[in-house]
This record gives C-alpha cells, sequence and structure tokens, in this order.
C-alpha cells in the first residue's frame, strides 16, 4: 500500500561519525564508516546524492568529524555539525540544528552513512511507503529478500511469527517525538546487536513472544 505524506520535502539528518574496528580500516584506509570510497566516491557522497535526487530532500544536515566536514562529500551537505559521543545524540544534535533555524521541520529525514548500494528510488520508495500519521517509520527487510540481493554479508534478523526481519537505515520521524525519545533510542542503540536486549526494552510479556516466535 502507497500512501500520500503531508511533507512534500524533508529536512535530513546523516550521522558520519562510525569509526571502523582496526582491522576493517587498514582494509580500506580510512577509519570512517562514511570516508569508505567505492567506484571513486566516499558512501557519503554517495548518499548525498542519492538524497538530492529523489527531489524531495531540503536541508541535509551531517553530523561528523572534521576530516568528514572536509570530504567532497561533506562540502555537498549544507552544514557538518562536531560529533557527541553517541549516535542517538549527534542525530539530537542534527535536530536541535534543524529546529533553530526559520522553518524548521514538523517532520525529519534520516539516514545512516554506512549504505553504499542506497538509491534516490529505493528511497523515494520508503517514503512513499509511510502513513503520514506515523511519529516514526521504519522500513523492514525479510531475510529471505535481504540474503539474495546481498549474498554473504551479515544482518542481524529478528525472527516474529509471519517471517524473519531486519530493519532498514533510513527513518522518518517526527521531529518533537524524535527529540522526546532520544532516552529511549540511546537504550536501543546500546543493545542493537542483541536480539534478546532489544526485546527486554519492551518487557517480559514481548520477550517471551520472541523467544516463542508468536510475536
Amino acid at each position: 500500500m502507497r500512501y500520500s505524506t503531508l511533507v512534500t520535502r524533508f529536512d535530513v539528518i546523516v550521522p558520519a561519525g562510525g569509526r571502523l574496528s582496526p582491522e576493517f580500516a587498514a582494509q580500506v584506509g580510512v577509519d570512517n564508516k562514511a570516508l569508505i570510497v567505492i567506484d571513486g566516491e566516499t558512501i557519503l557522497e554517495r548518499t548525498i546524492r542519492a538524497l538530492k535526487l529523489t527531489n524531495r530532500t531540503h536541508r541535509i544536515v551531517v553530523v561528523g568529524p572534521k576530516e568528514v566536514a572536509d570530504s567532497p562529500g561533506g562540502k555537498l551537505a549544507d552544514i557538518v555539525l562536531e560529533p557527541q559521543d553517541s549516535a542517538p545524540k549527534n542525530i539530537l544534535s542534527g535536530l536541535k540544528h534543524l529546529r533553530s533555524l526559520e522553518n524548521p521541520p514538523e517532520k525529519v529525514l534520516v539516514v545512516t552513512s554506512d549504505m553504499p548500494f542506497l538509491t534516490s528510488k529505493l528511497l523515494n520508495e520508503f517514503i512513499d511507503s509511510c502513513p503520514s500519521d506515523k511519529d516514526i517509520c521504519v522500513p523492514l527487510v525479510t531475510k529471505e529478500s535481504f540474503v539474495a540481493r546481498f549474498p554473504g554479508a551479515t544482518g542481524t534478523f529478528i525472527p516474529l511469527k509471519d517471517n524473519t526481519w531486519t530493519a532498514g537505515c533510513a527513518y522518518v520521524m517526527n521531529a518533537v517525538t524524535l527529540e522526546k525519545s532520544i532516552p529511549q533510542f540511546e537504550q536501543v542503540f546500546a543493545n542493537r546487536k542483541s536480539k534478546f536486549g532489544m526485546a527486554k526494552l519492551l518487557g517480559l510479556k514481548f520477550l517471551f513472544k520472541v523467544i516463542t516466535k508468536t510475536l
């Protein structure tokens, strides 16, 4: 089902402070995920170009260190803000900046900077599928389709009653709800690699349903 959204253009927050393990960094020559080069462009460049090609973005705020700000991708953004000490706080920093501007956003699009295969078509399909009356929209992908598209790739998959799912890394969020929810997002971020840790955040009944695959 496709929905029409009340917001035709989104302000965008792109957190770009993620660091690589020393082993991974040695292979790619950088220690920031957003600055990995693929086909002559950094992932950050590819991400911002995809965002702009949707024709549905307004102001783009990147949150990352100086090497990100000085990179070609950083120069495509409207502004690059200094990173904070966690990904949720980086998002909050970008949100506070946008809300301090003239015509602050009602909703924002948050897109991570570690998706080298992101396209404007995929972004538009996701945005079009978001109900306009929901505060937080997250893309979900079945394990079957993920593995078919990216054989050999790793992911965190959650078995539910109807299928096994993983979440994408683009989000349409109500700005007020996002700001109020940062403490909860900190907990989610801390448990993002743990199925049971995530389930426990929602209580024992929720955890039981995850374990028994009845959710």
